[in-house]
């Protein structure tokens, strides 16, 4: 549809018109944080970019708002991405329409995410996908193989029949001669039972080391795992996430990107494997410290145009913030990005809510070590 771990955010807080009593109490200085992945290549030809988001959701006080304003001003950077990755955290399960804690969400919103963001792959393994039970998932498969044969748009996770989980799981990416397999997985749901069909991908490793090891032997040049995993509201990974990407790094998987605890987690490399624990909210009504912030992380794959070495480039990950009704629109929500309005103080209706926005992400920054 379209076109950090080593992170550099320079972010200039002050506008020219302040005054000393307007100014806020925040000063920043350069933060990076880098691991040792190979140097970028400018402008490579052979460079293919996947975009991923985290957790899509949509509460019931979303319904009533205007939901054309959520994602657009991060979606000129989804549509410049070659694929844009988002983890919907939601069924589509039809009316009575719900939020939290058994989601069924307007059937629009889909759509919206992919026609008018340039979303390109939605990720449905996930806890709440089966908050409808076996009915609402098979509805929501029907959903979105609507919006794949209008718009192209495909999902993985779960699967309706054994030839649909042989599609899927792994999910194959291909442009400009790299071709990236994608193995999304959940470490459980919330309702709904075990049964074998419909099917969730679930995090059990034999299942999950047969995916990785179908990708390689379909051609994969790069493989990404993408679980459902870990502990909410915690800005580390647990212990189970490590001993997770541990393993998953041995089984030869090239990068790990997870979502679910709805905060942003610290970032690492295993044997030069990225490791990005948990992406956080993407957009949600949810305000518990931490919650309304999140990245977007892209990966980079490059193909030498003479060697056919193909590499995987540094991670670049982007802070976002989900701005609630009344803070910077006066009806909506608005997720943005950090570094983007990092000196337009004046810009927001509730001011106090953009020195949120700061003190937060230095929150998150200083207790997730991302920066040095």
């Amino acid at each position: 549809m379209k076109a950090k771990l080593p992170i550099l955010l320079l972010l200039s807080l002050l506008s020219a018109g302040e005054t000393a009593a307007q100014r806020p109490r925040y000063t920043f200085t350069p933060e990076q944080y880098q691991i040792p992945f190979p140097k970028s290549v400018p402008n490579a030809p052979d460079t293919v970019s996947v975009a991923i988001l985290g957790d899509v959701m949509m509460h019931s006080p979303q319904f009533s708002r205007d939901h054309r304003t959520f994602l657009e001003r991060i979606a000129p950077a989804l549509r410049e991405a070659d694929f844009a990755v988002a983890n919907m955290e939601f069924t589509l399960g039809g009316k009575p329409y719900s939020g939290y804690p058994a989601f069924s969400a307007p059937e629009y919103f889909p759509w919206y995410v992919a026609d008018e963001c340039g979303v390109d792959v939605f990720l449905t393994a996930n806890n709440h996908i089966l908050d409808r039970g076996a009915a609402g998932l098979r509805r929501t498969l029907g959903i979105y193989d609507s919006i794949r044969d209008s718009l192209g748009v495909i999902q993985t996770g779960t699967a309706r029949d054994p030839a649909e989980l042989k599609g899927n799981y792994p999910l194959f990416l291909s442009r400009k001669g790299i071709r990236i397999a994608l193995v999304n997985f959940t470490y459980g749901t919330n309702l709904g039972s075990d049964q074998e069909w419909p099917k969730v991908n679930y995090m059990r490793r034999e299942e999950v080391a047969a995916a990785i090891r179908s990708a390689r032997e379909q051609g994969a040049d790069f493989v990404i795992a993408l679980p459902h995993w870990g502990t909410e509201y915690r800005l580390r990974h647990d212990a189970d996430q490590g001993s997770w990407a541990e393993w998953l790094a041995a089984e030869g998987v090239d990068a790990v990107v997870g979502a679910h605890p709805h905060v942003v987690q610290d970032t690492t490399h295993i044997r030069g494997v990225p490791v990005i624990y948990s992406l956080g909210n993407t957009v949600s009504n949810m305000s518990a410290p931490n919650t309304r912030i999140g990245l977007l992380a892209t990966l980079r794959f490059v193909s030498d145009p003479v060697t056919g070495e193909k590499r995987l480039l540094e991670p670049r990950l982007r802070f976002l913030w989900c701005t609630l009704p009344g803070r910077l629109l006066p009806d909506s929500y608005a997720t943005l990005f950090v570094k983007e309005w990092a000196n337009r103080r004046n810009d927001w209706l509730t001011p106090s809510d953009y020195d949120n926005m700061i003190s937060t992400y230095r929150n998150v920054l200083d207790a997730t070590g991302i920066e040095d």
